[in-house]
């Protein structure tokens, strides 16, 4: 049956799909955007950053960039709070193997854990945007993935800024630290529903324990690489009023008045 597949190929003189894709063309353009404000114990950031050097190393994560259509990914990362933390960006990477997937995740476990205070979610949108639009890859799809354990308090207001990122073919998902209040009310899974993921697709995970997280991160990952679609639990908020996404400004300037 392959043989005669292949004869009919060239007889029609169709080219194979991956013959015709460039060495700069991958599955998924894929930023990983991570919160370490000071909202966060140095316990919670360590465990974080160990989940995502435990998720892209894991089998499942590595299978999934093997089944795209080219077999590869290129991804980024960098971490944030009230604005992107310094030296914390790690640029694109291409990974097609094993060996790719564990020298990015080797290079992001030996960075220093720095926190910062606020947190900018907007910011860390605008920064995944930049670096897509200026990676030397060409996509199938663009994701940034937010990961974050508050509301937006600094920086340009978060809805406007995601529809931009959307506008522009980008897919924006996210994973809330549930750890504690928020002050998001619905929760802040509900908040990211509504104030920051965007795009066909678009899914928030939420995680309410720390020792979860490393399971819900390589989830995460694998979903986004893979381009499944999340399951119905994935991302499915409660029926309530439209969140005030300003409510994290809100929230600071009342602190800061009082």
């Amino acid at each position: 049956m392959l043989a005669t597949i292949a004869m009919l190929l060239t007889l029609s003189g169709a080219t194979p799909v991956a013959a015709q894709l460039g060495a700069s063309d991958v599955d998924v353009k894929l930023v990983l955007a991570v919160d370490t404000s000071r909202s966060m114990d140095q316990e919670e950031v360590r465990i974080q950053r160990e989940g995502y050097v435990e998720a892209l190393k894991h089998r499942e994560f590595i299978e999934a960039v093997a089944g795209g259509l080219t077999g590869r990914i290129a991804i980024s990362y960098f971490e944030w709070a009230g604005y992107v933390v310094p030296n914390s960006v790690i640029d694109w990477h291409l990974i097609e193997t094993e060996q790719d997937a564990i020298a990015f995740a080797s290079k992001l476990e030996q960075r220093p854990i720095i926190t910062q205070r606020r947190t900018s979610i907007s910011t860390a949108i605008a920064q995944g945007a930049a670096m897509i639009v200026s990676s030397p890859y060409s996509g199938i799809r663009q994701v940034i993935d937010v990961s974050g354990d508050g509301t937006n308090n600094s920086g340009n207001p978060v809805a406007p800024t995601r529809d931009k990122a959307v506008e522009a073919g980008i897919i924006i998902n996210g994973l809330t630290l549930m750890l504690r209040p928020s002050g998001a009310p619905g929760g802040l899974d509900k908040y990211y529903a509504d104030c920051v993921i965007g795009g066909p697709g678009s899914f928030v995970l939420p995680v309410y324990k720390i020792e979860d997280f490393a399971v819900a991160v390589r989830r995460k990952l694998v979903l986004e690489v893979s381009g499944l679609p999340a399951s119905p639990t994935v991302g499915k908020i409660a029926d309530q009023p439209a969140t005030d996404c300003m409510i994290g400004e809100r929230q600071w300037q009342d602190m800061f008045d009082r």
